[in-house]
Parts: structure tokens; C-alpha cells; sequence
């Protein structure tokens, strides 16, 4: 309806500006004493620090993954990807994907998916990937089903805004009038839009006490008792348009009353204003209410949809913004409000099919609203707008700009086959358990994602571990269970799974480090390597101590000491020195960023300590001497 903006809301603004924000939720986690898990800050300082590891991309983008925070996600697990000669696991592949799909990189995230399916053929997740690929699976799932037919009353041009008038219709139409000459606008050399009746014996006349001026009508709306009409005309006042400051002529909502078998008392409400547009006018079930489109101050978009209370005595209140639930950075416009409670609006800034897509909004128990694609069988790759609706018979028109049609814009009329969809839920249930002990977990923190991660449902497990919740029945899901001390997990249920009982494992990763304890185990550092047969450490090597270093700058009355150890192989005495200049080369780095001398102090320890069976004499494998060759960063204070 590229045209019909320009007929309504929107006649003389630009609408190719688009914003586009999401609200990102962020948690960090809080350390007891020295617990370190995932210790976001920790690596987060390293690699801002231009340090990089494998295992450190894959730890930064899984805490902020599970955390939701799926822009840091993507950053994170991009550094991961930028990688050159390693092997990433297909997990990875799948939670970028995830995450990209969440800032919207849909190519992106659909590139990343087919690269997880080819690692991954046989995981449910994949195979929903090929079935679905994207949010179009959710609108059908969600879709009304509709039989449209062309109404008979379409002319060449432009017809839309149709409206329920006594026995017929009214619509707007830049229809032929029948006149040689024909008043047209400079914006697109079209005549301006008049309002039309259809009559009960589907006769089309034009409303002509409601023409006053060479100006567009349009959008009307006819209460209950027959005595009020509103509808949308551009700003004018004494039979002249008004232009704002910019030199534009603004639409405004007018009222109309019944007297005397005509429509007179032709006045704008009093809300409408000469620097802004008010338009497409709808009621609510009681006449309570009025819903409209407009680009006032406090819009969100391009024009927004509004609420303002209508009083007892007929005077109307402040107008309100649906807010974000309805409205997005672009165009949300042309309400209409059912009589079972449903607003169904048109808008261009939710995902669609193209162009200005249907939609229905409800609101919920606890006042959180529900929107929903009314789907394939409504909407189109054009514009489809101006839904009015009978939802006692199920009949109903609207308009679209749709191939095939008599002119620009044509109305349809419709039968409601099937309503649309909001929420399919299903009841589940299972247990949060110890991955190693079998025991159960409780309190643990239970929240279902569904495949676009929003949050379908949170709950807290029992003292036994068990939990029950919600998961969505049309798409698939992820149950993710959490719990301080361990690992968050989730598991995946896809459409096709009939089970509703499900276990979900978590490992303990937490540690608490006390006096004596290895810091080396809790930030789960890699071997520090030395050049062979030296005390100069590789460069590979200074990524993990910027994690102690990172540990203690937080901590700053956390001391340590460098324990160095070799392995078996070398005469003793020559490893008790390398292992000492080797110690105190660490500690002399540690120093040199930033640590105070008094906070760290080295020692070598040869081969003294070793921690398996390869002693002097004793034939062991590489693998083996590796694990006596070690670096401790023990807790003394």
C-alpha cells in the first residue's frame, strides 16, 4: 500500500527512515570469596587485552549465551569463528546461530545453521533447521485462515478503508467522479480521496455532505447509535487546509453528527493538531475508547497506534501509546477493535511476508500482550491493511494492493475459517540433577526458550530437584536449568517430541579456593610453556597468566606463590634449577604487569612432586611426563 500511506497516515512524511533497537538483557555473575565460574570479568579484561585462545572465545560466548545477553554473544563466538586451524565443535555452529538470529543477521545465522547441519545431520535441532529455516514456520503456525474474495464494488483505482455504515459500507476511493476536470494532488497527480457509501442495494454513492473541500477523506467510523461519524480528512479549517510550519498539510480525525437526516457540525477532535497526523479511527466494544494511528510526540516510529478514553459527557482524554508490545520503529497503523477483544492492526516493522502485513494483538491475564501474524492466507508480498471484522459471523473486509486486482488498491471480502493463534503451550515436567552423583538439585532456576530465544516460561525447581512448566507446541524449545556452583545446561524438545518428562544434568564447575588452594585449577589454565630448555616463556603461554593477573588485580589481597615442576627425565639437580629460574621468570612477568612484588614470590620444585609413577628409571609415555610438568599458582593469603 505504497500509495495508501500517502493517502493516510502518512500523506507528506518521508517513511524510508527506519530505527531498529532491541532491548539486550545482561547479567554478570557474583563471586563468593575466590569463585571463579564462568569468571566473565576475568576473561572478558584478557582478551580486551588482545589476548586470544580457543578456550577463551568458547567460555566468553557461552557466558553471555546463557546469560542472554546475545549481542556479546555474537561478538564473542565471532572472535571464536576469526580463528584460523582450529577445530570447533558443532555446539558452537548451532548457539552462533542462535545468537545471530537474535540481532536479527538472519543470512547470517542461516549460513552458520547449514554449517552446523552438515556437522550434525542427526541432531533434532538440524532437522528442524531444514523444516522451518525461519520465522515464517512460526507465522504459519500462528496463522488464521481466511477465504478472501474480490469485493464486486472495486473500481480501477485506489479502494480501501472500508467500514460498516447502517446496511452497507462506507470506503474511500480516488474513484472516477464522473467529472471532465478532476482535482489532483501534487504528490502523486492522483484525484484526492473522497468517501463512498454501498448502499443495502449495493448502490455506490459518493458521501458528498462530507466533501467540502478538494481534500482527502478517508477511514471512517459509525457508532453504535447511528448519531456520530468519524473519519480522516487533511488539516482545514473554513474551508481551507492548513498547512504546519514545514508547509505540510497534516491529517486530522474529524466528527460529524446526524441532524436532521444529514451529516453536519463538521469538527476536528480536540487532540488532533496542525503539527502532526491523527487518523484511522476505530472504537472499542463499549465506546469507551478510541483507537487511532498517528506520528505525534512519543511515537516509536513512523506512526504509532494510540489509545484516549472517551468520557461520559462525550469530551475525550490524553492520548496514550500502546507502547512497545504494539509498536515498533516503523509503521503500525489502521486499528480496529473486535467486539471479543482482539485489535488487529497493520504493520511494517514486525516480520512478515512483505510490505504492511495484518496482525492481532491481545492482552493477557497479567496485562502483557500477545501479538500474532494473521498469515499466508490474509497477508501477501504487498501491502494488506484496513481489516474490519463482523467476529459474530466470522465475516469481514480489508485491502490490499495484491496482482490481480481491479485497480491500486481493492477491498476483500472475507470469511474467518480459522482464528489465529497466539500461544500453543504443553505442559511438561522432569528434574534438575548432580551430573556425577545422580542427586538431585534444588532450587535450581528452570527457564524454556523457545527457537527465537524469547523466554516462554520460568520456574525454580523443588527441594527434590522436580519442576514443571510450559514449553510451546508449535515450534521447539530449549529447557535450560541453572544453579550457582555449576554449569547451566539445557536440552532441546523439538514439535515431533511426544515425551513430557525430562531430566536435565548439571556438572559443578564452581570451586571455591581457600588458603592453600591451586588457582591454577579454578581459572582451569593451560600448561605454561618455556622455550626448551630455558626460562623465557612462549608467547602462546601469556594468555594464561593474564588470567592470574586479572585474578589478582580484582583481589588485591590475594598473594601467591609460583610453584614450578618438571618432570623425571634430566638430572635432578639441573631440573631443581630449571625449575626454579623457570618460577621466577613467572613471577617476574607477573610483576612487570603491574603486581606488587610483595603480593607473589616463586619456587622451583623439580621434579620432587611428581604426580604419577614416572619417576627416575621408569618408562612412561608423553603423555604422562606432561602431567608432571606443571605450574602452580598457590593460594597463601
Amino acid at each position: 500500500m505504497k500509495k495508501v500511506i500517502i493517502t493516510i497516515i502518512v500523506l507528506c512524511c518521508s517513511l524510508g527512515m527506519q530505527a531498529q533497537e532491541r532491548g539486550m538483557r545482561k547479567a554478570n555473575r557474583l563471586y563468593d570469596r575466590y569463585a571463579f565460574n564462568p569468571a566473565i570479568d576475568v576473561y572478558q579484561k584478557v582478551a580486551e587485552r588482545g589476548y586470544k585462545s580457543k578456550e577463551l572465545f568458547q567460555k566468553l560466548g557461552n557466558a553471555y549465551y546463557f546469560n542472554s545477553d546475545y549481542t556479546n554473544a555474537v561478538k564473542w563466538y565471532g572472535e571464536l569463528f576469526k580463528m584460523q586451524d582450529i577445530e570447533v565443535a558443532p555446539e558452537y555452529f548451532f548457539r552462533f546461530a542462535q545468537a545471530l538470529k537474535s540481532v536479527k543477521k538472519y543470512n547470517a545465522s542461516d549460513k552458520m545453521m547449514q554449517q552446523f547441519y552438515q556437522r550434525s545431520k542427526e541432531d533434532p535441532r538440524a532437522k528442524l533447521f531444514l523444516e522451518q529455516g525461519d520465522y515464517l514456520k512460526n507465522i504459519n503456525n500462528q496463522a488464521a485462515e481466511f477465504r478472501l474474495k474480490l469485493a464486486k464494488f472495486n473500481s480501477k483505482y485506489s479502494d480501501f478503508a472500508p467500514a460498516y455504515y447502517k446496511k452497507g459500507l462506507l470506503f474511500a476511493s480516488d474513484r472516477d467522479t464522473g467529472f471532465h476536470h478532476r482535482v489532483r494532488h501534487k504528490w502523486n497527480n492522483k484525484a484526492f480521496l473522497d468517501i463512498y457509501q454501498q448502499k443495502e442495494d449495493k448502490r455506490i454513492v459518493k458521501m458528498e455532505e462530507l466533501q467540502t473541500i478538494k481534500l482527502h477523506e478517508s477511514s471512517s467510523l459509525l457508532t453504535k447509535d447511528g448519531k456520530t461519524l468519524y473519519f480522516t480528512r487533511n488539516n482545514s479549517r473554513d474551508n481551507k487546509k492548513i498547512k504546519n510550519a514545514e508547509g505540510i498539510t497534516k491529517l486530522k480525525i474529524y466528527k460529524a453528527e446526524w441532524v436532521d437526516d444529514v451529516w453536519t457540525n463538521i469538527t476536528p477532535l480536540p487532540f488532533c493538531s496542525d503539527d502532526y497526523s491523527v487518523a484511522h479511527p476505530a472504537l472499542n466494544f463499549d465506546e469507551t475508547k478510541m483507537y487511532f494511528a498517528s506520528d505525534m510526540p512519543g511515537t516509536l516510529g513512523a506512526s504509532d497506534i494510540f489509545e484516549v478514553e472517551i468520557k461520559e459527557d462525550g469530551s475525550f482524554g490524553t492520548p496514550v501509546n500502546l507502547g512497545a508490545a504494539i509498536n515498533t520503529p516503523s509503521r503500525e497503523t489502521f486499528p480496529f477493535y473486535a467486539s471479543d477483544g482482539l485489535l488487529y492492526f497493520a504493520s511494517d516493522g514486525r516480520p512478515g511476508l512483505g510490505g504492511l502485513d495484518l496482525f492481532a494483538a491481545k492482552m493477557e491475564e497479567d496485562n502483557t500482550i500477545k501479538v500474532a501474524n494473521l498469515g499466508s492466507t490474509v497477508n501477501s508480498p504487498q501491502d494488506d491493511f484496513s481489516l474490519v471484522l463482523n467476529d459474530k459471523s466470522n465475516k469481514g473486509y480489508m485491502a490490499s494492493n495484491r496482482p490481480n486486482g481491479l485497480g491500486g488498491d481493492d477491498i476483500y471480502a472475507f470469511d474467518v475459517v480459522k482464528p489465529v493463534v497466539f500461544e500453543c503451550l504443553r505442559e511438561v515436567f522432569g528434574q534438575v540433577v548432580d551430573k556425577n552423583s545422580g542427586e538431585p538439585i534444588a532450587g535450581a532456576n528452570v527457564v524454556v526458550v523457545n527457537q527465537n530465544n524469547d523466554i516462554i516460561s520460568t520456574t525454580k525447581a523443588d527441594k527434590n530437584g522436580n519442576y514443571v512448566t510450559e514449553i510451546r507446541c508449535d515450534m521447539g524449545n530449549f529447557i535450560r536449568a541453572s544453579k550457582k556452583k555449576y554449569s547451566t545446561n539445557e536440552i532441546f524438545v523439538n514439535t515431533a517430541s511426544i515425551d513430557n518428562n525430562f531430566i536435565i544434568p548439571l556438572e559443578k564447575q564452581e570451586v571455591i579456593v581457600d588458603q592453600g588452594g591451586d588457582l591454577a585449577k579454578v581459572l582451569d589454565l593451560g600448561i605454561i610453556y618455556f622455550a626448551f630448555d630455558s626460562d623465557e616463556i612462549r608467547p602462546n603461554s601469556r594468555v594464561e597468566l593474564e588470567k592470574i593477573i586479572v585474578a589478582m588485580e580484582k583481589y588485591p589481597s590475594l598473594k601467591i606463590e609460583v610453584r614450578s615442576h618438571t618432570d623425571s627425565r634430566g638430572m635432578d639437580d639441573y631440573n631443581m634449577k630449571l625449575s626454579e629460574r623457570r618460577a621466577q621468570a613467572t613471577v617476574r612477568y607477573i610483576i612487570s604487569r603491574g603486581i606488587y612484588n610483595v603480593r607473589i614470590k616463586g619456587r622451583g620444585y623439580g621434579e620432587t612432586q611428581l604426580l604419577n609413577e614416572c619417576k627416575n628409571g621408569v618408562k612412561c609415555s608423553e603423555t604422562k611426563h606432561s602431567v608432571n610438568r606443571r605450574s602452580e599458582f598457590v593460594i597463601m593469603e
